[in-house]
């Protein structure tokens, strides 16, 4: 096993696991555990010993999507453009793959947290998972895939309503809705995924690949155009009025938040 800090990666009976490391953030995306898992995942995907990919996290959730203290920030020399179309190319090698890719969900399944597990074939969850897509509220637009790929699975008036109230739903929701294939309890869910994936990786190689692009070029053709769509209307959001006007307030309210909790810790 490799445990690279935020990311941990095994290969187990012909399964790549690939988990989530950061639980005390409930699994949030930074910038380093991108990249990590990034390289994590193509090393798979190209591994012929891995017939299967698992994605998990450790702790309480599976991830609650970018890190808030990292939102909206880029690396020097990254546009919002370069650093939105990086994160889609990743999902788009997942759903690409000839592989099956699980997710394994516990807790929360937010914003890009949930697009992951979108963008896997199957997904495994706990009766504790939360699921959402909160960037409306942010003045924003899921960019990864989600307004693409939830409308083959729940239709599209409740894939609007997810998108467009950033509402929350529980695990029994979204197994009646069609986002996944089994509910487990949350202690059981690992294991569960696990014995899939192995059964997975078991069925014959060639068969497996095929099918996944047939069913692919039935539910998910016009994926890489709508997800270009998304590319460009976020990186317009992101210079928006709207959005620059809510994180404005929210850093305001982190500021203050912040320090409260120092006046508190000193005796004020």
């Amino acid at each position: 096993m490799s445990s690279g800090g935020d990311l941990k990666t095994e290969i187990i009976d012909g399964v790549g696991v690939v988990s989530l490391n950061r639980p005390h953030r409930h699994n949030a995306i930074t910038d380093a555990l991108f990249d990590e898992m990034c390289t994590t995942i193509r090393a798979h995907l190209s591994d012929p010993s891995v017939r299967c990919l698992l994605i998990r996290g450790e702790g309480p959730s599976f991830c609650s999507g970018r890190d808030k203290a990292e939102l909206g920030k880029r690396a020097e020399g990254v546009d919002d453009f370069t650093f939105i179309r990086e994160h889609q190319q990743i999902r788009l090698e997942v759903l690409e793959s000839t592989k099956p890719v699980v997710a394994a969900v516990q807790g929360a399944a937010l914003g890009g947290g949930f697009e992951i597990a979108l963008s896997a074939d199957m997904r495994v969850i706990a009766d504790d998972a939360l699921i959402g897509l909160p960037e409306v509220g942010l003045g924003l637009v899921p960019d990864t895939g989600g307004t693409q790929l939830l409308p083959a699975l729940v239709g599209p008036a409740r894939a609007k309503y997810l998108v467009l109230s950033g509402a929350r739903i529980d695990a029994r929701t979204a197994y009646a809705w069609g986002l996944a294939e089994e509910v487990v309890p949350v202690d059981e869910l690992h294991d569960r995924a696990l014995a899939l994936c192995r059964h997975l990786a078991r069925q014959p190689k060639l068969a497996v690949s095929m099918a996944k692009m047939l069913v692919n070029q039935a539910s998910t053709v016009d994926v890489r155009t709508g997800m270009g769509q998304e590319l460009l209307a976020q990186t317009a959001l992101f210079r928006s009025d709207e959005y620059l006007s809510i994180k404005q307030d929210a850093l305001r309210a982190r500021e203050e938040s912040t320090a409260r909790s120092r006046n508190e810790s000193d005796g004020y």
